[in-house]
């Protein structure tokens, strides 16, 4: 009979131990599996520029490397573009050209051809003399009876044609005297400027294979290796805009309330500096339909949408690296 009882004792302890296990298990998750989490994690991150080309071209050098402290203006980077360079040439010469035709337009005729329409005018003015005597003298033999009116006509012809031709040996010399027109002067003037203004394009281009640092700030990135195509607009690096640093919480909008309002002064741990630094809401957007959503039951009642949460840290010095964690603890 004991036997029994110890049979039936010792089929019982693993009972009750699995029973007790299985209650520890159901008392810890309902108290401490279905905690809302008190930490809010955020990552470090500062603002880059992009530096890239106008026109496609070779990196030929790079100025500075990865991890280098930049100032606004240095060269970072030399691309080489000669088909720009060759553009140069044809604009260059072009411009000279059109400057040569403005010269002209402004300096008129040459001395020789002045002179050359001075003595034909002087001849024309000489036979027009001549003819003038004849025709006076055949109108005296005219008035007399003498010669007939067809002859008189004939003379009177011949002095109206050396008139005419004088007048346009006169006017061959003024133009000759006077240069161009105005008209042909400022078109002369106008070819020259838009000459001028395709170097003045192309020079740009050329100024864009150097590429300058629009800031201060540290190389982040590099992309292209030197010898490699890049095409316009093409990011070759990034530089890191060091005072200009901040933080970004992804907070779920029942979370929202203590972080939505801009200006608001936030205290953030940074682990790894072991410590504490403030910083200031200044932006707060939602995630959009992209992000998690979070059923508050199980029967899915409404959803908790996830906002972006921006701060700027209080004191820009502060040796806050890009990528480092944040951690909020309410």
């Amino acid at each position: 009979m004991d036997t029994e009882n110890n049979t039936s004792g010792s089929k019982l302890i693993p009972i009750v131990i699995f029973a007790t296990v299985i209650i520890a298990v159901g008392l810890y998750g309902f108290f401490f599996l279905n905690q809302e989490d008190n930490v809010i994690q955020g990552e470090a991150d500062v603002t880059e520029v992009r530096i890239s080309s106008k026109v496609p071209g070779r990196i030929a050098r790079y100025m500075v490397e990865e991890g280098s402290y930049v100032k606004k203006g240095d060269t970072l980077a030399i691309l080489s573009i000669p088909d720009v360079e060759a553009k140069l040439k044809q604009a260059s010469a072009a411009e000279q050209g059109a400057a040569a035709q403005n010269q002209k337009a402004i300096k008129g005729a040459r001395a020789e051809q002045i002179q050359s329409a001075y003595e034909m005018w002087q001849k024309a003015k000489v036979g027009t003399d001549i003819a003038r005597k004849s025709f006076t003298r055949i109108q005296n033999l005219f008035d007399k009876g003498v010669v007939t009116a067809q002859k008189r006509d004939e003379v009177e012809a011949q002095l109206n044609a050396a008139i005419a031709t004088e007048k346009a040996a006169k006017s061959q010399y003024d133009m000759a005297v006077n240069g161009a027109e105005r008209e042909d002067k400022d078109a002369a003037l106008a070819m020259l400027e838009r000459a001028k203004g395709a170097v003045a394009e192309v020079e740009s281009y050329i100024a864009e294979s150097y590429l300058i640092s629009p800031i201060d700030g540290r190389i982040s990135e590099k992309y292209p290796n030197i010898g490699e195509l890049v095409g316009t607009g093409a990011p070759i690096m990034n530089v890191a805009k060091l005072d200009d640093k901040w933080g970004s919480f992804n907070i779920r909008e029942d979370r929202l309330k203590n972080y939505k309002d801009v200006g608001k002064t936030l205290n953030v741990y940074v682990p790894a500096l072991d410590s504490m630094v403030e910083m200031t809401v200044y932006y707060v957007k939602d995630l959009g339909s992209y992000a998690a959503w979070k059923a508050t039951k199980t029967t899915g009642q409404y959803d908790r949408k996830t906002f972006e949460v921006r701060a700027r840290f209080k004191n820009p010095a502060v040796d806050v690296l890009p990528g480092m964690s944040l951690v909020i603890k309410e």
